[in-house]
């Protein structure tokens, strides 16, 4: 699991479910030595059920989008959230069967609360959304530029080819040549003059102007084929840099570490390299 991947609002579930599982060695009444390890009932319906949906919620959110995992006809977060809400409603009336309270009851309703209500609202609330831990900065190379540039990450070791790093493009940059620029219209081949080759054409409807430039989605997104099939053919991941190549309205063309290229529709959120 990519642990950036997760959001803000995974990392509330995640503490509450910690919170939860305390609250569990600690005594129910204040009167009495009892936890909820000596009531296997309570146990299992709230204090351990609370941990499982908080798992459920992160490994389902953090799944592929294009690999659903389904319980009770429900995918897996869903089912998380029907859970951790069960576990708030049971504590809540488990506290006022109890003649006396103690920490561990309080202690697990608060936990109850904060998890049901994270898990709730997380896919709600824009804050809640955003990355729990922010992608690193790239380094303020431009592309090409350095020893080795290499694709997906700023930096990293491997060849650049022609064409910003897309497969098939052999053509390698001159020494001490800018990349992308053409050859002197006088250079001579056999002691005749060589044609300087003609400038790229931009695509239809891409902006003159555009310069490619690396970002990095706040949350997993799914990246959809320039054909316009409805079918994504691929899930940008937060925490990974990814080459913008083109722009059309406010959608852009996105290109992975593996070469393919997408339109990648929703756009809000993005960092930039």
């Amino acid at each position: 699991m990519n642990i950036r991947s997760l959001s803000r609002g995974d990392g509330v579930v995640i503490g509450a479910a910690v919170l939860l599982f305390i609250a569990s060695f600690l005594d129910l009444s204040s009167f009495s030595g009892v936890n909820a390890w000596d009531s296997l009932n309570l146990l299992m319906s709230v204090y351990l059920a609370g941990v499982i949906g908080a798992a459920v919620i992160v490994v389902g959110r953090t799944l592929p989008q294009s690999q659903p995992r389904k319980v009770a006809g429900l995918d897996l977060a869903q089912f998380g959230v029907a859970l951790t809400v069960f576990v708030a409603w049971t504590e809540l009336w488990t506290l006022f069967t109890f003649p006396s309270v103690g920490p561990g009851l309080i202690l697990g309703l608060i936990a109850a609360l904060i998890l049901a209500g994270g898990a709730v609202a997380t896919p709600l609330l824009p804050p809640l959304q955003a990355a729990l831990i922010s992608a690193p900065k790239p380094q303020a190379a431009p592309y090409g530029a350095g020893p080795n540039p290499g694709y997906g990450y700023p930096g990293a070791q491997q060849q650049a080819g022609h064409g910003y790093g897309y497969p098939g493009g052999q053509q390698q940059p001159q020494s001490g040549q800018p990349y992308g620029q053409q050859a002197p219209a006088d250079a001579t081949v056999g002691g005749h003059a060589a044609a300087a080759p003609a400038a790229a054409t931009p695509a239809a409807g891409a902006p003159t102007d555009f310069a490619p430039f690396w970002f990095a989605v706040p949350v997993a997104r799914p990246l959809y084929g320039e054909d316009g099939s409805p079918a994504p053919i691929a899930e940008l991941a937060p925490g990974t840099w990814y080459l913008a190549v083109e722009q059309r309205g406010q959608a852009l063309i996105a290109q992975t570490q593996d070469g393919r290229r997408g339109v990648l529709q929703d756009t809000t959120g993005i960092q930039r390299g």
